[in-house]
Order: structure tokens, then sequence, then C-alpha cells
């Protein structure tokens, strides 16, 4: 047995935190209710944090959550109640992680807890949805609410999926590249080094640099490999940071071209949120923040949270959105206007269709130009490769044939 700490209330509503010992915390939340408690939370004790153990879950893929909640739906529909449904749903999953996922969800609904609060327990989730079937459950409207949340993420993952067709030949490009490169640098060069070592040939300076830079390769990638490894994740944890997260994203932003796209999938990502929320009955403001802190941008998340604030002191929408000097004019216009004629959700899903589909036309024509200039460079490298490694050959087939025609009497 383990120690849980619970946190409940109980039939004055008086809230009460205690250690108990239990099998899992789905056996702590049933016997609490069996006796008239309200479980709010069930968590490992440790020795971390105070005594508390704060357990990360793995997110579930977004495909299979997808489909989960259109089947859930279904069966809600045909009238099943929310704990049998779930019940059902899990018994189908073939992820164990997702499975126990879902029966923590259901023995946390039969304890009292609301959807909502229960999936906002394990974590594996966006904020997104927990928030949208907070709005369902206070209008009374879950399935319609968890509908428009399903075809939001249809729509995302059709677009996602787009999108990463048309970067998978420049990747290859890049991959194949570097692979060639370094195949040539590691191995190639250092055995020519070798060969016109032997031969004390005299070498161009262009032979002579190519050589040494493939030779000091060698002899330094496992040192050089460890350092670029150890860059990266420091880079990674430098990332996670407030700091470092903006300052990427401000770099990010400033590349010509490909920032623009990148600004224009993000405002397409939070006009298509913006609209499932508001369509769901959510308010503005909490709309506003649920959305900033799904964004993957680290400064739209800090504009639109500047904004939720400005729009709660009263202040209009695209006011808002247009001091951040973040999001691009066309969209702030379009939400204006939807703010003027009272169509606000409807408009921003117009503004998301927009920027989807500007979205995809730059990135092809950005890829257009992308790919012929990694093919170039490309046979550039190589070119100079060849060249720097054979010429020394040339010469000395050059002086041979010399040395034939002339001989020496």
């Amino acid at each position: 047995m383990a120690e849980f700490l619970v946190k409940m209330a109980d039939e004055r509503g008086r809230m009460l935190q205690q250690v108990e010992n239990g099998h899992s915390a789905a056996e702590l939340r049933e016997r609490f209710a069996v006796q008239g408690f309200l479980v709010y939370d069930v968590r490992p004790r440790g020795l971390l944090s105070g005594g508390e153990v704060s357990v990360r879950r793995k997110r579930v893929k977004l495909e299979p959550f997808v489909v989960f909640n259109s089947q859930f739906v279904t069966l809600i529909r045909a009238g099943l109640p929310i704990p049998t449904a779930l019940e059902l749903l899990a018994k189908q999953q073939k992820d164990p992680h997702f499975r126990g996922v879902l029966e923590d969800v259901r023995q946390r609904v039969k304890s009292g807890e609301s959807l909502s609060q229960a999936f906002e327990a394990q974590n594996v989730a966006s904020k997104i949805y927990t928030t949208t079937l907070l709005a369902g459950e206070k209008s009374g409207n879950l399935e319609e609410v968890l509908n428009r949340y399903i075809s939001f993420q249809r729509v995302s993952i059709t677009f996602r999926k787009k999108l990463m067709a048309s970067l998978i030949y420049p990747a290859l490009l890049v991959g194949g590249m570097t692979v060639l490169f370094s195949v040539l640098i590691l191995f190639v060069v250092p055995r020519f080094a070798q060969l016109y070592d032997e031969l004390h040939a005299p070498l161009p300076p262009m032979t002579a640099l190519l050589l040494d830079f493939g030779t000091n390769m060698q002899a330094y990638a496992p040192m050089i490999a460890i350092v670029l490894v150890a860059a990266g994740i420091g880079f990674w944890k430098w990332k996670q940071t407030e700091s470092g997260s903006a300052a990427v994203d401000r770099f990010r932003l400033s590349i010509p071209l490909l920032g623009e796209i990148w600004l224009k999938y993000q405002v397409a990502m939070f006009a298509r949120m913006m609209s499932t929320l508001l369509l769901g009955g959510l308010p503005l403001v909490p709309a506003l923040e649920t959305a900033g802190s799904s964004m993957e941008s680290r400064l739209i998340a800090l504009g639109l949270s500047q904004s939720a604030q400005k729009v709660r002191e009263g202040r209009p929408l695209a006011e808002s959105l247009e001091e951040t000097k973040i999001f691009p004019e066309l969209s702030i216009g379009m939400v204006e206007v939807g703010e003027s004629t009272g169509a606000l959700p409807q408009m921003l899903t117009s503004v998301a269709e927009f920027f989807e589909e500007d979205v995809q036309t730059r990135l092809s024509a950005a890829l257009s130009l992308i790919e012929p200039i990694i093919l170039i460079f490309m046979g550039i490298v190589v070119a100079f490769v060849l060249i720097s490694l054979y010429l020394p050959i040339f010469s000395l087939g050059a002086a041979a044939n010399a040395a034939a025609s002339n001989p020496v009497p």
C-alpha cells in the first residue's frame, strides 16, 4: 500500500486534506465517495514538494484522442451515462496509458467530479479541451461543444499534415546533403591525405586546405559530437525558460519569408481556437486566455495575455490585438468587422480559413525557391571536394607525361 494526499469536502462544504493509505487513487476516491465526501484530488505522497509527488503524465496522441471524442459523443447522444460511456471506450483502447487515463476519469466522475475537472487532473489534453468541456457543462450542451472541438481538431490535423508533407522533400535534401558531406570529410578526404603524404606530391592551396580540414575533423570527431550534443541539450533547456523561448520565437519571426509564414500559421490557429471556444459559449476573456495558453509562439501568447487584460477593462478586442504590434493588419480589420456586426465567431473562422490558405500558398512558393538552392549548394560542395581531391592527380599525370616526352639524355 502507498500513501496518498486526499483533498475533499464534507456534507457541510468544509474542505479537508489528509493523508490516507490505499492501493490506488481510484480505490481511495471510491472509499470516500461512499462515505459521502466530495473528493477533489488524490495524489501520491512522497518526499518531494513538501510531501507531494507531482506526477507528470505524457500527452495522449491527438488523432486517437479525436477518435475517442467522436465515439464518446455518439454514446452520449444514444443516451448512455457518462461513466458508462467512459467504461465502454476504456475497454476498447489498445494503448494501456490512455486506457488508464479513461479509467481514472471514470472513477473521478463517479465520485462527483465534473468531466472537465477529471480530464484536467490527468494532464494529458490541452487546456482548450478542458475549457471546452467546462463551457459545455455550464451551458448544458456538451454534445454540440464537443462536436465543435472535434471539427476544429480535424481541420487542424489535416492542415498540419499538408504542411508536413510539403516539408518532407526539403528535409530529405538537407539530410542527404549532411550525410554526403560527412562521408566525404570523415572517410574519403583522410584517405586521399594519406595517399598524397606517401607520394610527397605538391598540393594546390585548395587541396591542402580541404585535407587539413578533413584530417582534423576525423581526429576530433568524437569531441565535436560531444560538444554538439551538450550544446543541443543546453539550448533545449534554455529554450524552456521564459527568456529563451521568447528569444527563439523572436528570431523565428524575424527570418525573411519563413518568419511571416510562421506568424500567419499561428494567427490561423488562434482564430480557429477562438471561434471554437466562443461558439461553445465561453465568454471572450476566458476564451482569449485559453487560446493564448495554447499557442506555440511565446510572443503571441504574451500578446494575447495582455489583450485579455485590456478586454477585461472594457477595450475592444481588435484594438487590444492591434496594440500588441504582432498580428497582421488584415486579421485585425476582420476582427473589428466581426465585433461591430456581432458575428465575431464566424469572422474568426473566416480569418482562420484565409490565413491557412495563405500559409499553404506561401509555403509552396518558398519551398519552390529553397529546393533549387539546396540542390545548387549540394552541387557546389561536391564539385569543390572532387576537384580539390583529384587536382593533384591531374598535376602528377601532366608532370609524368612531360617527363616521358622529354627524357633526360
